[in-house]
């Protein structure tokens, strides 16, 4: 047996403030953000602190769902988490929002099932993507008996972690991916085995340029192109093409920065240093509608004298960060610039050896694709049981 019953009957919902930036301080208290929902789980490797007193009623507890209720993309809208015992007292910025119930791990399920998306797909506006208040209180759910809901969130747990479990079988054959490269290459930093050390400027083939600006309330649904971010170059070999957010760009947009293989992404600006300068590469196949976007500079690789993938790589070394660092500027945010990145040295093996190189990185991806699709099977399989308890 269940009853339906409206969201805001349940307990507590909270919005979040919008902090000044006299506000921001290298001290205080952590500000939970959109970018620390990654996954489904609490990430932060972007984090942002104010050094000015937060309200007690703003103070997140274990047990609370955290909520993105506002974002340039409605993909992003509604994405959650369920926070644990914190270190440290937090809080969370605008366009966040606190569910605080009784009901609450079984909640953070429903909020993933369509059955969520679609109230508040019927309920949105249609010129800026974001949940109200309102919206949250007429949410409709369905109850079940104590008994009942610990038994579904015990299935999807299992489901969810045996998914964490995938990823975390992708992450070490990432880590595999690195040890060839040491194996093959050596540390840049001492270079063992003596290769020429050159500007990184002599791989470049092409122009080295800024990407693509578009307002937060230019981002659609039905653009004609899609626009890779920071989140979608960061912390990977091949930027993420999946599910970018859309807005509308003109053929000089898409001739000025439409991104292809060969194409490689830095972070040119970031809330922490940690994050400045970090690269991904085009995979092959991206469709030729991918822009790049303001924060991120792009350096077209020379395919005639190194192999994408050798050069990511060798991007995640000390040798290169520590070098990237050092030519970054902090004021209330650290960047870097287009001839910060064109200072930076790289050690330049024979081409033909890394050729070799990327066939093991290719053989790799096979194994991470056999990985994918036993996550994609998880997700069906998530899905469909989301259909049956939400409907």
């Amino acid at each position: 047996m269940k009853d339906n019953v409206k969201l805001g009957t349940l307990g507590d919902i909270f919005i979040g403030l919008t902090y000044r930036p006299d506000d921001v301080s290298n001290e205080g208290t952590v500000v939970l953000r959109s970018s620390n929902i990654q996954n489904g789980r609490l990430d932060f490797a972007d984090t942002v602190r104010v050094k000015c007193k937060v309200r007690e009623n703003l103070i997140v507890k274990p047990n609370d769902i955290l909520m993105c209720s506002r974002n340039g993309s409605a993909k992003l809208v509604g994405k959650c988490t369920l926070l644990p015992k914190l270190d440290e007292e937090m809080t969370f910025g605008a366009f966040m929002t606190i569910i605080r119930t009784q009901h609450n791990p079984y909640l953070l399920h429903f909020f993933n099932s369509n059955a969520f998306r679609n109230q508040l797909g019927s309920a949105a506006t249609t010129t800026i993507n974001q949940i109200t208040r309102k919206m949250l209180d007429d949410i409709v759910v369905p109850i079940y008996a104590k008994a009942q809901e610990d038994y579904i969130v015990s299935v999807f747990n299992q489901i969810d972690a045996l998914i964490y479990l995938r990823q975390q079988q992708l992450e070490q054959l990432d880590e595999l991916v690195k040890s060839r490269f040491t194996e093959m290459f050596g540390d840049p930093m001492t270079n063992p085995m003596g290769w020429d050390k050159v500007n990184i400027s002599t791989v470049v083939g092409g122009k080295v340029s800024n990407g693509f600006f578009a307002k937060r309330d230019d981002y659609c649904d039905d653009g004609n192109v899609e626009v890779l971010g920071v989140a979608n170059i960061v912390n990977r070999m091949y930027s993420n093409i999946e599910n970018l957010p859309q807005t509308n760009g003109t053929d000089t947009d898409i001739e000025k920065y439409v991104v292809k293989y060969g194409d490689m992404l830095f972070c040119r600006s970031s809330l922490v240093a940690a994050g400045i300068g970090k690269a991904s590469i085009v995979p092959r196949g991206t469709p030729n509608n991918v822009l790049f976007e303001c924060h991120v500079i792009r350096l077209p690789l020379d395919l005639n004298k190194c192999v994408p993938e050798f050069m990511q790589v060798l991007s995640t070394t000390d040798y290169f960060r520590n070098q990237v660092i050092a030519q970054s500027k902090t004021a209330t945010m650290t960047t870097i610039g287009q001839d910060g990145i064109l200072k930076t040295d790289i050690i330049l093996p024979p081409l033909e050896l890394q050729k070799q190189f990327l066939e093991f990185v290719e053989q790799t991806e096979k194994s991470k694709l056999a990985v994918q699709q036993s996550i994609a099977e998880l997700e069906e399989l998530k899905k469909s049981l989301m259909q049956q308890y939400f409907g």
